[in-house]
């Protein structure tokens, strides 16, 4: 082990013999380095491990985690380290949770964000209910984001890596469950994770990295809906602003707010984009770039890890987005200056410089020009 451990904190003292340290190991190379250093640190380590899927399950891909090879990874690496490793199966609650939850939005014409509600339900709130009943000191998880102790207590700032960065995804997480997580990586670029996996011959070491939305095979959403909802294939109308039909369409669920391509519309004077998606009529609304500006954007179930009410905030509404400025007013998320390809049902996370301030849903936006989209 080299100098690069040195950045892994567990923040449980200058002695952790004595100390039981639960690890979550998806069968990656980020969880499985997370437990190399949690054992490497004295401590009692604990591996646990997530079965989300069945084994032959149609949704299951490489590079996935949690199912099949991966656990069997995270057992191997569980031995090499000579720590405890037990598997939970939790296939029904990540389906209930998350998988259904997944295509009712994408039926309801909005679009949703998977990895946030697995760590908010399967990852987070049932693995920290099992470390508590394992006696744990703290719960370890492989994601690139720090916990920092503030003055009033322990606070959710970003990656140091910003290509790595998972904060906009773990905006859930609740000050109670941030006072037990610990996030050794967070300090730590992937390169440095790497050559620690290497060093200490982990058979994850050059494993490629999991994909964002793990049971989506190739990235066809669509194939997953129509899976799980039959239904989700009835075609309807594309419209314009003024509800004038221009095409037709194969499922809502071929579309997202701010998409232009795939629209298959003939004899425009100008690129058209989806605007708007209506489950009732089953249409999809489509406008020039201009009718996607969006001035404002209603907030529900929000997490808030400090006071945002009139605040000047950094707003950032995609995962892949630039953090803008903004300012919360009541419910509403009101944006400085017009944003664009903002989607209910996507996250809006908010932070001050690095550190996050909470987040919510996005239920609703108000366009620039007065259009309630």
């Amino acid at each position: 082990m080299n100098a690069l451990t040195s950045s892994a904190d567990f923040q449980l003292g200058p002695n952790l013999s004595g100390k039981r340290i639960v690890v979550a190991m998806s069968g990656g190379v980020d969880s499985s380095v997370v437990a190399a250093l949690a054992a490497r640190s004295g401590a009692e380590t604990i591996g646990v491990t997530l079965q989300l899927y069945d084994h032959g399950s149609a949704v299951k891909r490489a590079g996935s985690c949690c199912a099949g090879q991966d656990i069997r990874d995270a057992r191997a690496v569980a031995d090499r380290l000579g720590i405890m490793h037990y598997v939970f199966d939790h296939e029904s609650r990540f389906r209930d949770s998350v998988i259904d939850h997944f295509a009712d939005e994408y039926m309801r014409g909005r679009t949703p964000i998977p990895c946030v509600r697995c760590n908010m339900g399967v990852k987070f709130t049932d693995l920290f209910r099992l470390a508590k009943e394992l006696g744990a000191d703290c719960l370890a998880t492989g994601h690139y984001v720090r916990r920092i102790e503030g003055g009033s207590g322990p606070e959710l700032h970003r990656a140091l890596d910003p290509a790595r960065d998972q904060s906009y995804f773990l905006f859930a997480t609740t000050g109670e469950q941030l006072d037990f997580l610990r996030f050794p990586l967070g300090g730590m670029p992937k390169t440095a994770v790497r050559e620690i996996a290497q060093d200490m011959g982990l058979v994850v070491a050059n494993k490629p990295d999991s994909q964002d939305i793990c049971f989506v095979p190739e990235g066809d959403y669509a194939a997953v809906v129509r899976k799980i909802r039959p239904e989700a294939d009835s075609d309807g109308p594309i419209v314009d602003m003024e509800g004038r039909e221009l095409g037709r369409h194969k499922g809502l669920i071929h579309y997202t707010v701010g998409q232009r391509r795939g629209l298959e519309i003939g004899g425009l004077s100008e690129p058209l984009y989806v605007v708007r998606l209506d489950p009732q009529t089953q249409a999809v609304v489509v406008g020039p770039k201009r009718a996607l500006a969006v001035s404002a954007a209603r907030i529900v179930e929000p997490n808030w890890l400090s006071d945002v009410q009139g605040r000047q905030v950094m707003a950032k509404v995609r995962s892949l987005a630039k953090p803008v400025p903004a300012t919360m007013d009541g419910e509403w998320l009101r944006f400085a200056s017009d944003e664009y390809g903002v989607a209910p049902g996507q996250a809006a996370v908010l932070y001050e410089g690095d550190r996050v301030l909470g987040g919510g849903w996005i239920e609703e936006t108000a366009g620039a020009e007065a259009c309630l989209v």
